[in-house]
């Protein structure tokens, strides 16, 4: 114990004086990072909550995963730079990690301040956790890239949400243990620094064990990872405005998995990539299939208002 006190603290250890630090530039990395991912990164919303969220609970970790996996480096680049399967796999735990932990982190400390048993509290934030991450995270957020069903979407998560989660309560809960049943009880206050901080532990170890399932996940075709989302081209559309999805059948003359015959409006096709899918018009019209990559649909950037390149306008009629 030091001599240092602090406001609604009290006399601070050591230990708490290292967590303030810890705090404090977390801060900071959940400052950048909402700024850099909201303002500049072409990325889904989702995804840029997951990651403020990530960033909230693991500090220099999350913010250090963003550049590393995430952000665009230079502009017009995020396809290229996100398309490695290890940063795919990065961005699917990601997603995982945030609804579950934030689902784990609320009924934890719901319940520790309640006084629930050791056993009892578990239960109730693996049953929270997963709920919170399948139910809102993943069939909620996502339903729009299934189609905009959510019951669609809902079971196209379930399966892949629950291994995921899984390996995330494998991680946290035993770094759980670990963290507040120590020499320094304060760990099972939710009113103590050191709750905070083995909480931010877990939520670390939890991320480490949950990845590579995804990266597999990913890989199979049950779960996506990172996207590019750009704002689209002036383009003539149906009288009702708005892109038709397709389904996805064949990934390079595979047949897609159950699980992986996702609903999308985009899809990333890399050098040599095909993908069948199964497209239906809404009504008569004209319906445009294009890339999203500026310079594909301007033939490398000499055509500027487009029209060139990547683009198939189909007549329906």
């Amino acid at each position: 114990m030091t001599e240092l006190t602090a406001p609604l603290l009290g006399p601070l250890a050591w230990i708490d004086i290292a967590l303030l630090v810890w705090f404090a530039i977390t801060a900071g990395c959940v400052a950048y990072v909402a700024w850099d991912s909201f303002r500049h990164n072409p990325d889904l919303a989702v995804m840029k909550w997951g990651w403020v969220l990530i960033t909230l609970y693991t500090g220099v970790f999350g913010a250090g995963l963003y550049v590393l996996s995430a952000k665009e480096p230079r502009p017009n680049t995020h396809e290229e730079f996100v398309r490695p399967l290890w940063k795919q796999g990065v961005g699917s735990t990601i997603h995982c990690v945030a609804g579950d932990a934030t689902g784990i982190i609320l009924a934890a400390t719901v319940t520790a301040l309640i006084g629930f048993p050791m056993g009892l509290d578990l239960a109730i934030e693996y049953a929270f956790g997963f709920a919170f991450g399948l139910f809102i995270f993943q069939a909620l957020f996502m339903k729009d890239m299934m189609g905009g069903s959510y019951r669609q979407a809902l079971a196209h998560s379930l399966i892949p949400e629950w291994l995921s989660m899984n390996m995330v309560m494998a991680g946290m809960i035993p770094a759980m243990v670990l963290t507040m049943m120590g020499r320094d009880m304060r760990a099972m206050e939710p009113t103590n620094l050191v709750y905070w901080g083995a909480m931010s532990a877990s939520v670390i170890v939890g991320f480490a064990v949950a990845y590579p399932v995804n990266v597999w996940l990913v890989h199979a075709g049950l779960k996506h990872g990172m996207t590019t989302v750009r704002p689209a081209a002036p383009k003539k559309r149906s009288a009702a405005g708005k892109v038709r999805p397709f389904i996805i059948l064949e990934i390079d003359g595979t047949p897609a998995p159950a699980g992986g015959q996702l609903v999308k409006d985009t899809v990333e096709v890399g050098p040599g990539e095909r993908f069948d899918v199964l497209w239906q018009a809404r009504e008569p019209g004209r319906w445009l299939l294009h890339c999203h990559i500026n310079h594909h649909t301007t033939n490398d950037n000499t055509e500027d208002q487009g029209g060139g390149g990547l683009m198939l306008v189909i007549e329906v009629s």
